[in-house]
């Protein structure tokens, strides 16, 4: 660490990246030099993971045999599968991501067979198909195929989820959602993901640990909250009455912060987008007004977490799964800096400033009181 911070690390350099770079007032965000506008407008979610993983834009030839490299991945160990259908209905589906991703390492450890870019392309290719298989399955006791004919990650997950194709704007839309999603420096779950790499652990290990703090309430979960406030709202009026009560008790409104985050702009703009073609006529209008509310009150701003929330209601995507899209998109993010710690070749220590009591002298215990 470069500098000592009494509370959290927040705002203070871990170390070096040629990742991403986040301005340290929220405005510009980019991966490996290219903004996120221009990634977000034309980019597909295959050439951004290829781009953080391995380094560069594919051309053409490079991002189709990436994406059949990738749909050649989807498929799930018999085992894996069985081992899927003995989790609880109940459970989060980020713990169902967290342990499927343990077991596939034991089944297919990181070794020659299996080396690091190669299972960095797995767990990206068959996420989908872990939480899917698991959410039918004790949902409605199907055992889906895994496989779709669909070329996009985004594609493929809306396919499983339905069980038919997405329309194109649905698709799209959550694609542009994952390439927003996928890198922001040193957050809690890459950073987690970097501390594990630093001990030489293998590849599974760390991004366990990245789902891991991917599912504290911290970290994760927002976008979940943020469309249980929207929805509890059936009017505009509803929504003023409502906010302003939470900000006079003082309640913490999901999807909010001091940084301007340019990922909601885009978002944004999805979000209305996928309202009329809908023909919504209160989530939209009255998220809207939630964030009118929150800059005239409060001078917060919204961030990706909240249009969000309901880009991915607008594509039908269940409420108790938005979390988890979360874990596909930083997939990508996190292999890239588990590759990237793997050359720093040391562990990652952090000093700690010690607040307990002075130095005391060893009272044997059969003379205290």
């Amino acid at each position: 660490m470069t500098k000592q911070a009494d509370t959290g690390v927040s705002g203070y350099a871990g170390g070096k990246t040629a990742i991403c770079r986040v301005d340290q007032d929220g405005k510009e965000l980019a991966y490996r030099g290219y903004p996120i506008e221009d990634l977000a407008e034309h980019a597909t979610f295959e050439e951004l993971a290829y781009l953080l993983i391995y380094g560069t834009l594919p051309n053409h030839a490079e991002r189709e045999a990436y994406r059949k490299r990738l749909g050649a991945l989807r498929a799930l160990p018999v085992r894996l599968k069985s081992l899927l259908e003995e989790l609880p209905a109940e459970a989060n589906p980020v713990d169902i991501l967290r342990t499927g991703c343990s077991i596939l390492g034991t089944l297919e450890p990181e070794d020659r067979e299996h080396d690091r870019n190669s299972v960095a392309d797995r767990l990206l290719a068959c996420m989908a198909s872990m939480l899917l298989y698991w959410h039918h399955y004790t949902k409605n006791g199907r055992r889906i195929q895994t496989e779709t004919t669909d070329t996009t990650i985004a594609g493929h997950f809306l396919e499983l989820l339905d069980q038919h194709p997405a329309p194109a704007m649905q698709r799209r839309a959550v694609e542009v959602a994952l390439i927003l999603h996928a890198e922001h420096g040193f957050n809690t779950s890459t950073l987690a993901a970097r501390v594990t790499a630093s001990t030489g652990s293998d590849f599974h290990s760390a991004i366990t640990s990245a789902i891991s703090a991917l599912h504290g309430p911290a970290q994760g979960g927002a976008q979940e909250e943020a469309m249980r406030l929207i929805a509890g709202f059936a009017s505009l009026a509803e929504a003023e009455h409502g906010i302003m009560q939470m900000l006079a008790r003082k309640q913490r409104i999901a999807g909010f912060g001091h940084e301007i985050d340019p990922r909601a702009e885009i978002l944004r703009k999805w979000s209305q987008k996928l309202a009329e073609s809908s023909g919504d006529q209160r989530v939209c209008p009255v998220s809207g007004h939630i964030e009118q509310i929150m800059r005239r009150e409060t001078q917060l701003h919204p961030n990706f977490d909240f249009h969000s929330a309901s880009v991915y209601h607008f594509c039908g995507i269940p409420t108790s799964l938005f979390a988890s899209l979360s874990v596909i998109a930083q997939l990508s993010g996190w292999s890239a800096h588990i590759l990237e710690q793997r050359t720093e070749d040391r562990p990652i220590h952090l000093a700690a400033r010690y607040i307990g009591p002075e130095t005391r002298p060893y009272v044997p215990i059969d003379r205290r009181r």
